[in-house]
């Protein structure tokens, strides 16, 4: 008999993502975009990637619709002293070169997930004009992308290939 939700670790409601599929969906998001008009029309000038999660796909992404300006905006949620996993006000740590930002337009806003998009949400009002994708989006936050690979649901944990080690794992029925 299957334990209860609530009873379950997070990695059992797990979706796990190797390298290999990392690479494979931001790829397939780069082809997503590829046919899309930046806004305002024309070409993407610049990739952003939200870091820290969205570096490897913005840097994919870039590859791949050729796109060879590349910048960085950092943000972090804060409650009480430091972040502990809890969610609290949204810090911009970094933002990315104004001259270029403007309001967005031909811009391409990169990360891994959209979760609850409250850092997806903040970045939209300082760049209203920009294209939002990411490689995965929860229900909660899709409204914040225009454009994503795998829905997820909002209660799966992601873990990405950054996130995990490999090591042994001893097989479900003895070893005898």
């Amino acid at each position: 008999m299957a334990r209860p939700a609530s009873d379950r670790l997070p990695h059992e409601r797990g979706f796990h993502v190797s390298w290999d599929q990392l690479h494979r969906d931001a790829r397939a998001l780069a082809w997503r975009l590829q046919d899309k008009e930046a806004p305002g029309g024309g070409e993407w000038r610049a990739v952003v990637a939200i870091t820290r999660g969205g570096m490897v796909p913005a840097m994919i992404v870039a590859r791949e619709l050729d796109i060879r300006t590349i910048d960085t905006i950092s943000i972090k949620s804060y409650k009480g002293d430091g972040d502990k996993g809890i969610q609290g006000e949204l810090v911009v740590l970094k933002s990315p070169d104004p001259a270029m930002m403007g309001d967005g337009e031909g811009v391409l806003v990169v990360d891994d997930l959209v979760d609850s998009g409250r850092t997806l949400e903040l970045v939209r009002q300082m760049y209203p004009r920009a294209h939002f994708a990411t490689v995965y989006a929860k229900p909660k936050g899709q409204p914040m992308v225009e454009t994503y690979i795998t829905e997820v649901s909002q209660d799966t944990w992601i873990f990405f290939p950054w996130d995990m080690a490999l090591q042994y794992v001893e097989p479900y029925r003895g070893t005898d």
